[in-house]
């Protein structure tokens, strides 16, 4: 059967789902411009939690981890929301073609929500239409929509000059305070090497002189003992517990969980 809770056209994506739905991917990889039509999408990072509400217009930098989760309204209904990805090659083309200056390194939150804006508003119910007749979705089509969205954003400060085009990739930063920080987030060790800005031999190679293991059986270790701890201390359940730890499916958790600890996890209390 047809998948249409997502709806993917060129870089443009329409999403509407009738029960709440965690991200697969953990890792941002472009800016992304979101629009909430109904329910909520909660980001949650190493800083907390962000919602974003019907109505909201939102900008999510790149090159960040985090967990997302589609939440439909409380009535009942569908969470529907639509997002346009901004990435590096459609930047770096824009910037080519108008001959802007160099951006300033940017240092402010990844996470931005944006002031009301009637603009904004009526830019993202302009690309509705196209998600009921997708034939006119064109590359020409998806190109001048991601052009205005731009230009929009550009309408509202310097910062945002900053946000879109600083193309710096993550500078070499402290290995063993992030990967205790970030253990919890399920992606490819390629993906910490080049947060941590290493390449991944360089990343492989320090990940053993910090942490006297690889990466993986590092991960494994930490991801069980965390999910031990919220069992066992704070008396979650494991069904609520193994995606938060960065386990993929319960039952290789539960596995594993027994395996290292001689209990299964339904059974710690």
């Amino acid at each position: 059967m047809e998948d249409k809770s997502h709806i993917l056209l060129n870089n443009l994506l329409y999403s509407c789902v009738d029960k709440k739905q965690r991200s697969n991917e953990s890792f941002v990889q472009e800016h992304a411009l979101g629009y909430i039509i109904s329910g909520e999408t909660h980001l949650k990072t190493n800083d907390g939690i962000r919602v974003f509400g019907v109505g909201c217009i939102g900008l999510v930098g790149r090159n960040q981890l985090l967990k997302a989760e589609k939440v439909p309204p409380l009535g009942g209904g569908e969470f529907r929301a639509i997002n346009i990805y901004l990435d590096q090659a459609f930047l770096r083309r824009y910037s080519s073609d108008h001959k802007l200056a160099p951006a300033n390194s940017y240092t402010g939150d990844k996470i931005l929500i944006l002031p009301p804006d009637p603009f904004m508003k009526g830019y993202f119910d302009s690309l509705v239409p196209y998600f009921e007749h997708p034939a006119l979705a064109t590359d020409a089509m998806a190109s001048l929509k991601t052009k205005e969205a731009v230009e929009l954003l550009l309408r509202l400060g310097a910062d945002y000059y900053d946000f879109l085009f600083d193309f710096s990739e993550p500078y070499k930063i402290d290995l063993e305070a992030y990967m205790n920080q970030h253990f919890m987030y399920n992606v490819p060790t390629a993906r910490f090497a080049t947060l941590t800005g290493r390449s991944l031999a360089s990343f492989k190679r320090d990940f053993e002189k910090v942490f006297r293991a690889s990466p993986g059986q590092w991960l494994q270790q930490k991801r069980l003992a965390e999910a031990y701890y919220l069992i066992r201390e704070k008396g979650q359940k494991p069904s609520e517990v193994y995606l938060n730890v960065g386990f993929e499916n319960l039952s290789h958790f539960s596995y594993t969980f027994k395996k290292t600890f001689g209990v299964a996890p339904s059974m710690l209390g």
